[in-house]
């Protein structure tokens, strides 16, 4: 693609930056609704955003498209060159912090936040859009990175938050931002739990719960409730758990939007299922179940969601359950729905599912199927460095006891051995 092609610099000259979509989509002889499914959109949204011209863009899905077609920032208006950017300082380092994040987030990666759903701040740009779009960013990277190749990274990010409201004395401008740092500080604190990093995990999410707060963001507060619940259940400390998601759906009242209604039905299951009580685990998953099939599949999710929630992971929720309540029947009848999330792009997330169905079939006695699925779960979480499976894969261990193991066994408890972080 010629970017110095005079319609490409018309069209971007004159903010008309759904024309420029356009023009690129057409070029590598795109459709609508295929750029529209590569990037989380529904085809209409893809139309309107080409017929918008000069008008108010939502940058996230700007961003988004504009990666997915390789357009370079400054011809979609997410790096913008006429301005003189505005340096802030942060420790010793001087860095052009606008042009900088916008031109990094449109690049690094798309991220996924609904136009119609998202709040003020990411409708009217500025700074607290940027930052949360590179924010969102770290986030997606997540799923294929080790949290300790990111934790310096994004512990930057946040200081680069703290630094730009402090240094600003507009109200609004601090609200937004809070809900920013609640989302990065939610983040880091996802990340010390891979780490293994307890204490800090729950620091974090306690300093996410606050921000939220100061933002006045009923779902970011919900959100992170759920966050902090899906944490301390995965500890045992289910009674906790429970209290926070209940506390979730007070904050959202009768407003409760269905994903959010889904979620927190989803993490509620596993909170009955981790403390044995199998009577609430179902009516929690028929809750989620019927949250989700609400859901339209084709729309992105709303902010601060990054990945979508649908059916199939309804599935995989009851999977987990089933492991944890040691009703193997849950576990292999739920596979089938529940392919998808096993082949999700998403690896920490499919090597903790994976150990679920492990669990599974050792329930079953299927030992070889168990221990080779355990294995193959547990060489991704060593790769990815991850605390969190490696530690599943020791609680799935400890479920099987033989005084003389067959080869498959005392291969795994070899690469448990290797697990150390």
């Amino acid at each position: 693609m010629n970017w110095s092609d005079s319609a490409l610099r018309a069209a971007a000259s004159q903010d008309d930056y759904g024309r420029v979509i356009r023009l690129v989509r057409e070029s590598v002889r795109m459709t609508q609704g295929q750029l529209g499914t590569a990037c989380g959109l529904s085809q209409s949204a893809v139309s309107r955003m080409e017929q918008r011209g000069a008008g108010e863009y939502n940058m996230t899905t700007l961003a988004r498209v504009a990666h997915h077609l390789g357009i370079p920032p400054q011809l979609v208006g997410l790096a913008d060159k006429g301005v003189a950017p505005v340096r802030y300082k942060d420790g010793s380092e001087e860095v052009e912090r606008r042009e900088f994040l916008a031109g990094v987030a449109a690049v690094a990666a798309a991220p996924v936040i609904g136009a119609d759903s998202a709040p003020r701040a990411e409708r009217e740009g500025g700074q607290a859009a940027v930052l949360r779009m590179a924010t969102t960013a770290y986030r997606r990277m997540d799923a294929t990175a080790p949290a300790r190749q990111l934790a310096d990274t994004v512990a930057g990010h946040m200081r680069l938050v703290q630094t730009v409201a402090n240094q600003t004395n507009d109200q609004s401008v601090r609200t937004r931002l809070a809900a920013v740092g609640s989302e990065v500080a939610s983040l880091a604190g996802w990340l010390s739990w891979d780490m293994a990093d307890q204490g800090s995990a729950r620091t974090w999410y306690g300093a996410a719960i606050k921000a939220a707060r100061r933002a006045s963001e009923p779902l970011l507060i919900a959100y992170q409730q759920g966050s902090l619940a899906q944490f301390e259940v995965e500890y045992g400390n289910c009674a906790q758990g429970l209290s926070l998601i209940r506390s979730a759906r007070r904050q959202l009242g009768d407003a409760c939007p269905p994903i959010a209604a889904a979620w927190l039905s989803s993490l509620e299951a596993v909170a009955h299922a981790t403390a044995g009580d199998e009577r609430a685990t179902e009516r929690a998953l028929s809750v989620s179940g019927v949250e989700a099939a609400r859901l339209a599949t084709t729309d992105a999710p709303p902010w601060p969601w990054v990945f979508s929630f649908d059916e199939r992971k309804v599935a995989a929720a009851r999977v987990t359950c089933g492991a944890r309540l040691g009703r193997p029947r849950w576990v292999l009848s739920s596979l089938s729905d529940a392919t998808d999330a096993l082949s999700s792009g998403h690896e920490k997330q499919r090597a903790l599912l994976m150990l679920d169905v492990a669990s599974g079939h050792l329930a079953s006695s299927q030992l070889e199927a168990a221990f080779a699925l355990a294995s193959q779960a547990l060489r991704t979480g060593m790769r990815l460095r991850s605390g969190r499976v490696a530690e599943r894969a020791r609680t799935f261990r400890r479920n099987y006891s033989s005084a003389t193991p067959p080869t498959i066994v005392r291969e795994f408890d070899g690469l448990l051995r290797d697990a150390y972080l």
